[in-house]
């Protein structure tokens, strides 16, 4: 019996559908979720976006509750689809690795089932055009599948994508042949901690967190625990983007206008990106596309979207100016002509 939408979590008028990846995992089939909001066809049909459907996929240790987003892109008209990949939130099962994946390519099965279900499949000839809107390691994701798939995403927002380790070029390229090393001996084995909990900190300070949603299995105070093998395939993504790729679509990397170390706690954190270091980010988004539009936002932290209300609004306002040029209506509606 095929899986159906039901309520979600997050309540109206969002809905949620389990899709079976035909994989066996470490206790069981493995699965993802792909939550939808869809705007009203009579009001949307007048909106800029109505013949555009979004998919949100969410970063390292987090799952899809940003409902303000998914708002924004509804009043648009466009309809928004989040998907929780394989081991994170609503698709975590008991006994699972959370977030644990080999190679970041095999999330391919999991965003190809989202599309299908969205009518954007492979061998599909879908009449409406697909925007891909990623979060750090979801970012970094998306700008490896579209790279590998040209020509299937109209366009591709990044917020905050984590396009290169925090140590920088040489840093990852000192590391990479030991994270190898040790992730073919014991891809599963355990690391020391590298999040101390600042960022969920800065985040609860500013009032971002749904406080509704206690679900701390699906977003752990400091993070998931990371594995030799989860970090090969991060690391492999790194190297990919900074040899030169090409999205094929136009894309907007949103970032925060500085960082700050998340080695001891500091009120700087609840303005300033306390997880990656963006100027590192912003070199790199240089190289995954032709056409590629790096927004600073003054005051943001690293998901922008959950910043204080001023930078959080810059990052809407920058957003939808952009959309508005790179996603004008395919088919605009006839201007009537004034009346004599």
């Amino acid at each position: 019996m095929a899986a159906e939408w039901i309520p979600d979590v997050l309540g109206k008028p969002f809905e949620q559908l389990t899709l079976d990846l035909g994989i066996e995992g470490e206790s069981g089939p493995l699965v993802a979720t792909l939550v939808r909001s869809i705007p009203n066809p009579l009001t949307s049909w007048w909106q800029p976006l109505r013949d555009v459907d979004v998919l949100y996929v969410h970063g390292w240790s987090d799952f899809f509750f940003q409902t303000e987003l998914a708002r924004f892109w509804n009043e648009l008209g466009a309809r928004f689809f989040a998907l929780d990949l394989r081991r994170y939130g609503r698709s975590l099962r008991p006994e699972q690795s959370p977030g644990y994946i080999d190679a970041l390519d095999d999330y391919d099965v999991d965003i190809e089932a989202a599309l299908a279900e969205m009518g954007h499949g492979s061998d599909a000839a879908s009449p409406r055009r697909l925007l891909l809107l990623g979060h750090s390691t979801g970012g970094l994701t998306l700008t490896l599948w579209a790279a590998r798939h040209p020509g299937r995403a109209t366009a591709l927002v990044l917020n905050s994508p984590w396009l290169e380790l925090q140590l920088g070029a040489i840093g990852r390229q000192a590391i990479a042949p030991l994270v190898h090393a040790r992730a073919r001996i014991d891809p599963r084995g355990t690391q020391p901690p590298v999040d101390l909990g600042f960022y969920t900190r800065a985040q609860t300070e500013i009032g971002a967190l749904p406080l509704a949603l206690d679900k701390p299995e699906w977003r752990p105070e400091r993070g998931f625990i990371t594995r030799p093998g989860w970090l090969a395939a991060v690391l492999d993504g790194h190297r990919r983007v900074a040899s030169g790729i090409d999205v094929g679509c136009p894309v907007l990397v949103l970032l925060s206008t500085r960082s700050a170390a998340p080695l001891a706690w500091d009120e700087a954190m609840t303005s300033a990106d306390s997880v990656l270091v963006v100027d590192d980010i912003a070199r790199s988004a240089t190289r995954i596309g032709a056409l590629v539009t790096v927004a600073r936002i003054d005051g943001a932290i690293h998901d922008v979207f959950l910043s204080r209300a001023e930078p959080r609004a810059a990052a809407y306002r920058m957003l939808e100016q952009w959309t508005s040029g790179c996603l004008v209506p395919k088919h605009p509606l006839p201007v009537r002509a004034a009346r004599p």
